[in-house]
């Protein structure tokens, strides 16, 4: 006679404790590993922590060190052969349907755990049991699974569990994420949003605002959208368990402001902010540059518009296709002082070794040019960024 289990249930009884079950697994990923320890964007109570950890040991037998490491990398390495799960790189069908054994071969890199795993868990614990031992939390949860649930839905559950991170962390964000959905922020790389609302995976579907600010506790931005995770942290929070260190900041404007002396810490700050409005600027003056026809030649224009979702996202080109774009903005002087000055505007925030007069000085010239450029979009644009406070 098959085991029944303690708890005989009807069969969607079974489907929502899964559901319950993997949304705990899904919160621990987004909160513990995610947010607390790859990116130390809040500190969790030790209890909750271990909660977290125990956990994790239990339903998916990830080692902390290992997924840290892993996704600091990502972020350091972004789109790059060096990326462990680029869809750039790899392609879409591999990362998402195979993301779990790029997870695993990384993992075996001992040099990207020494590099980028510092910081993480290293108790007697980490090291004797959940490190050492990972399949053994699985089997473990695989026998209470049974014993609660009966055989077959018991093993139903337990299975559900364990490849429900591998598929939607591994597979969805890091597949999806970097390949379709909508950006709020005009990143250096591919991420995207994939939906506004983060309930199924625990806010992560917030991919691109995560990379925009990546040591923001809080994934949300926009007034519509909805992160659970960061949910679940202000509740934490209210009880004393949590503590935020930081969240993204919110662009506030004023008056115009003659100098920019004040501004340039705004400007830095909101950088992904003000890059977003940019490629705003830099659409309205492509659309109006191609809109006259006479200056282009039919296969010019269609170069350039095969090239627009490149040049307004600021992604990598290849040799010959900056080459080629190069060569198509001779046509346009507008487009081409548009797309040199993002350039510049960007390089204000990566010269490390710049004094903050010399970059309030860049930043004052800057401006005079772009409003003196007789491009609207740009000028506005300028105007919009002397706001910043």
């Amino acid at each position: 006679m098959m085991f029944s289990g303690y708890f005989d249930l009807q069969w969607w009884g079974y489907v929502l404790v899964a559901l319950a079950l993997t949304h705990v697994t899904i919160a621990a990923v987004t909160i513990f590993l995610h947010r607390h320890q790859a990116h130390r964007a809040l500190d969790l109570h030790p209890a909750v922590s271990h909660f977290f950890r125990c956990w994790l040991w239990l339903t998916t037998g990830m080692v902390t060190k290992e997924w840290v490491a892993i996704h600091r990398k990502h972020h350091a390495k972004c789109e790059t052969a060096e990326d462990p799960h680029s869809p750039q790189i790899f392609g879409i069908n591999r990362v998402l349907w195979g993301g779990v054994f790029l997870y695993v071969k990384e993992s075996h890199h001992r040099e990207t755990m020494e590099r980028y795993g510092h910081g993480t868990p290293d108790d007697w614990v980490e090291r004797n049991l959940y490190s050492r031992h990972a399949i053994f939390g699985l089997v473990l949860m695989g026998v209470v699974d049974i014993l609660l649930f009966g055989a077959v839905p018991g093993l139903l559950i337990v299975a559900t569990q364990i490849v429900w991170i591998p598929f939607w962390a591994a597979g969805v964000i890091n597949g999806i994420g970097h390949y379709w959905g909508y950006r709020s922020f005009s990143t250096g790389e591919a991420s995207t949003n994939i939906v506004p609302w983060g309930i199924l995976i625990g806010g992560e579907e917030l991919h691109n605002n995560h990379h925009a600010y990546a040591t923001s506790a809080k994934l949300s931005s926009k007034w519509y959208e909805f992160d659970i995770g960061w949910m679940y942290i202000r509740i934490l929070e209210a009880l004393g368990l949590a503590t935020v260190k930081k969240i993204a900041p919110t662009p506030r404007l004023v008056a115009v402001k003659p100098v920019c002396e004040q501004t340039l810490r705004a400007v830095i700050d909101n950088r992904y902010d003000v890059l977003t409005r940019y490629a705003g600027s830099l659409k309205r003056t492509y659309a109006e540059e191609l809109a006259h026809l006479k200056r282009w030649s039919p296969k010019d224009a269609e170069a350039l518009t095969s090239l627009k979702r490149a040049l307004l996202r600021a992604q990598q080109l290849s040799e010959a296709e900056r080459a080629r774009l190069a060569e198509l903005l001779k046509n346009s002087r507008a487009l081409a002082t548009v797309v040199a000055m993002r350039q510049e505007l960007v390089a204000l925030w990566e010269r490390s070794n710049a004094s903050k007069d010399e970059l309030v000085k860049q930043l004052q010239d800057w401006c005079h040019r772009a409003e003196a450029s007789g491009i609207a979009p740009l000028a506005e644009f300028s105007v919009r960024l002397r706001c910043y406070a």
